[in-house]
């Protein structure tokens, strides 16, 4: 994040112009928008898009932008409600050929535009400053090998951020590993993460690598890393602490250099206190944490997500971007659905209704949602409630006539504990109990 800088000196002022040009271009993102301006002379644009364009924070783009003004490589125009920033051809003719050069050079391949997580993820990112926020985490967790935890509802995007971790740090020559621990039988949790040696087991006819022997000098993604099982946890975390690893049915201890990264959708620190999530796993895995928000919680972003994935699905189909539009109706339709599945149930909507629709135009008749929300009216003129909003008043009280004692609450409803988290976070249920 480049917050702090010293202000550049003015032109006038300034004897060794070129140093300072170069200084200024030094930075990646004030390269960056002075390359990405020129390239589209003649337009302005203001601070949002381009925050959006370099997926930067506002304040970063910000003080570049006022350090590319100062220089006088960009104008400001703040005529109207929002400030806009074009590209300026320089007067001065020594400095104009200076800047001239250091565009017609090849611009640097940076480890972001490697990154095909970061294209991907770069998609994500709206109007709304909470993805943007991520991105950062991300880039610092990206400097170092702390354990990282994902946090984050269903299809919020975890192992996309588990992709762009790996792919930033010093480790993408190497492999990434991921485990789904929720889809992993316990009687095979040792023979996946350690792998074993021919004949440990009927059926074990060669020896096999375990995913966290491949994972070395890489990264290892454990996906839903709460649905792991306690005496699976303590062997997890023998291996973290030790960094070695021995095969089922084998005697030879195996060194293992590894990064980890972790996601869940449970709230880990509530597992600990029940007793489900080992305390000392918990801090070992925890060493820095980013939380994904659920698309309810950034719904302005909405319109733009659900173009862009329209977009992206008619492309993918050897169709134009444009081969498909949603009609206002049906916008207002997405705007006011609650989302559960977050981006991965928008994305598929979009995908059933570009398929369904017999025009050009998506229109709500063509959108179908997995849990409507929308009224019903009944005969009487009044209005059923859906099977969603029946379920969330159940879960609801029943949450507060044991004053949100979870285990009791499963009891009642006849659910385990695991999936009561899960509709807990599904429908944002917040505690009343102090």
């Amino acid at each position: 994040m480049i917050t702090g800088t010293t202000p550049l000196q003015p032109l006038e002022q300034v004897d060794d112009i070129e140093g300072r040009f170069q200084t200024l271009v030094q930075s990646p993102l004030r390269a960056g928008l002075l390359r990405f301006l020129a390239l589209q002379r003649g337009q302005a644009f203001d601070v949002a898009a381009l925050m959006q364009t370099f997926a930067r924070m506002r304040l970063d783009v910000e003080n570049c932008l006022g350090e590319l003004v100062a220089f006088g490589a960009v104008e400001k125009d703040s005529a109207g409600e929002r400030t806009h920033y074009r590209f300026r051809q320089m007067d001065h003719e020594p400095v104009r050929s200076m800047v001239d050069e250091f565009l017609q050079r090849r611009a640097p391949v940076s480890h972001e535009d490697r990154s095909p997580a970061v294209q991907r993820f770069r998609e994500l990112i709206g109007t709304d400053d909470k993805m943007l926020v991520v991105f950062e985490w991300i880039r610092t967790a990206a400097k170092s090998d702390i354990s990282v935890l994902i946090l984050g509802p269903t299809g919020s995007g975890k192992e996309l951020v588990a992709r762009m971790i790996h792919e930033l740090s010093r480790r993408t020559p190497h492999r990434l590993q991921t485990v789904n621990c929720a889809a992993l039988p316990d009687s095979l949790f040792e023979s996946e993460l350690f792998g074993y040696e021919k004949g440990a087991f009927t059926g074990a006819t060669e020896r096999k690598l375990g995913r966290v022997e491949l994972a070395n000098r890489g990264t290892l993604f454990l996906d839903e890393i709460g649905d792991l099982a306690l005496l699976a946890q303590a062997k997890l975390l023998r291996a973290l602490e030790e960094r070695r690893i021995e095969r089922l049915g084998g005697n030879e201890t195996i060194e293992v250099d590894f990064r980890l990264v972790s996601a869940t959708n449970q709230p880990l620190d509530l597992l600990v206190r029940e007793g489900r999530f080992r305390e000392d796993l918990y801090y070992r895995i925890n060493a820095f944490s980013i939380r994904l928000p659920s698309l309810r919680e950034r719904a302005e972003d909405i319109p733009t997500l659900a173009r862009r994935a329209l977009a992206r699905n008619c492309e993918a189909n050897h169709l134009a971007p444009d081969a498909k539009v949603l009609s206002k109706d049906a916008l207002d339709l997405l705007c006011r659905y609650h989302w559960p599945g977050n981006i991965r149930e928008l994305e598929s909507t979009l995908s059933r209704a570009a398929l369904s629709s017999p025009g050009r135009t998506i229109r709500p008749a063509d959108i179908e949602l997995l849990h409507p929300r929308e009224s019903v009216p009944s005969q009487a003129g009044g209005r059923l409630e859906s099977l969603a909003e029946a379920e969330r008043a159940h879960i609801t009280r029943v949450l507060e006539a044991v004053r949100w004692n979870k285990k009791q609450a499963a009891q009642v409803l006849e659910i385990s504990r695991g999936t009561l988290y899960r509709k807990i976070l599904e429908y944002g249920l917040a505690s009343t109990v102090r």
